[in-house]
């Protein structure tokens, strides 16, 4: 095997290591406003007034239905000409946001809807109402079986942070293709991009099984 390649992006380390960085600061923020955003909408959603779930569910629906590429385009390239104008990492970090709160919020909602109606019911016998019922009954089952499928939907805004390559974001495939169009190198560059997304993806599932670990030991 010519190791050529890898010599090359070696002595190109500091760009990919920045890519890494960047990439990173990116899943955090997106991951951590997504979860909340997703938090709200699934608050909403389980009110049970029509005037509130029925919008709701339709703008989950069609978020979910558009490609996340194609919502990249609409917030950088569309909005400017309705006057509302994103730096390339907002627009980026926005539209993570949005696509996979949409995502959290159904998940919720679904493990939600699996959960035995008995200790809701019992909560509110027992006077919970309200915001007080929502955090301190229903949401702490609710995220915990909701953790896996959390995770793998942080594993999937790693894989979507890639996309923001076309809207200029110098991310980790930014600069593995930077690199191989400068050195012509691309077997090196792009392996060594996706072991970074593999550890970064590793990380979450390692980070999965610790906080299931520690539920399970408190129960």
């Amino acid at each position: 095997m010519n190791f050529h390649g890898f010599e090359i992006v070696w002595s190109q380390r500091d760009q990919m290591l920045s890519g890494l960085a960047l990439t990173l600061q990116i899943v955090v923020i997106s991951s951590a406003l997504a979860g909340v955003l997703g938090f709200a909408a699934f608050w909403l959603l389980i009110q049970g007034r029509s005037s509130i779930v029925r919008p709701m569910k339709t703008a989950i629906d069609l978020i979910r239905a558009v490609p996340f590429m194609l919502l990249c385009y609409l917030i950088y390239y569309g909005l400017p000409s309705l006057g509302v104008t994103f730096s390339n990492m907002t627009a980026g970090v926005t539209a993570l946001t949005i696509y996979n709160a949409a995502y959290v919020a159904e998940l919720l909602r679904g493990s939600w809807k699996a959960q035995p109606p008995e200790a809701n019911e019992a909560a509110r016998a027992l006077g919970f109402h309200g915001w007080k019922l929502v955090t301190r009954i229903i949401l702490p089952p609710v995220f915990l079986d909701a953790v896996p499928m959390l995770g793998n939907q942080m594993i999937q805004v790693i894989k979507d942070s890639a996309f923001l390559v076309i809207i200029t974001v110098q991310e980790l495939t930014y600069a593995a293709n930077e690199i191989q169009a400068t050195y012509y190198v691309p077997f090196a560059s792009f392996i060594c991009a996706i072991l970074f997304y593999w550890i970064l993806c590793l990380g979450v599932e390692g980070g999965v099984r610790s906080l299931l670990r520690v539920a399970e030991s408190r129960r």
